[in-house]
């Protein structure tokens, strides 16, 4: 009577493995992570970033002190996008985080600008490199976005399609809410290194 009932028990179980692998289930944990993993490369390279500014806001300073203004500006938004603490299920969240970011990235245009004023700032060798280093972390991030602006898309298409949208239901597997930016193509458009320009006059 035992045997029987185990030998049904493992059927049983067995039958509900094949049944989840059918309707979706690890396809569905299996989009979850890369979500995550492509979210986790989105903080590492607006951490890239952020871990540039003092450096760059300090150059500047060095030669040119009387633009207090845009170096407060950068550096205020540079705090205010590292203290957000987002969550990118909670859309609310993400779109606190979008926001600070793109006034990181307005910020730093800003201030890019102002250095074209400086013709010895702009020679400067410690300048010249971290302009270097902004432009590639800038790349970086446009592409980290973009994987996971797809990534998201993938999730949310194949959470709606039948059977996998059974399984979702039941397993309590929501929609993500996805990144956007407001003025995606200039925002996107990583600053333009140009060491052979001439200053403003």
């Amino acid at each position: 009577m035992r045997t029987g009932f185990r030998l049904f028990a493992i059927a049983l179980l067995l039958g509900l493995c094949a049944s989840l692998t059918g309707c979706g289930y690890n396809q569905i944990q299996s989009l979850d992570e890369q979500t995550k993993a492509n979210w986790s490369e989105v903080l590492n390279q607006y951490q890239r970033r952020a871990d540039l500014i003092p450096n760059l806001v300090n150059t500047v300073k060095g030669y040119a002190q009387q633009e207090q203004t845009v170096l407060i500006g950068v550096t205020e938004a540079r705090a205010k996008a590292t203290s957000i603490n987002v969550k990118p299920d909670d859309e609310a969240s993400l779109r606190r985080f979008q926001q600070a970011q793109g006034e990181v990235s307005s910020a730093l245009s800003r201030l890019l600008v102002v250095s074209e004023n400086y013709p010895q700032l702009k020679s400067d060798q410690n300048f010249r490199e971290l302009q270097v280093q902004l432009e590639g972390t800038e790349n970086r991030i446009t592409v980290a976005r973009n994987r996971y602006i797809q990534s998201v898309q993938e999730y949310n298409t194949t959470i709606r399609q039948f059977p996998v949208n059974v399984t979702a239901m039941l397993f309590h597997a929501a929609t993500k809410p996805n990144f956007t930016v407001e003025n995606e193509a200039a925002i996107a458009k990583p600053p333009v290194v140009d060491f052979n320009s001439q200053p403003a006059k």
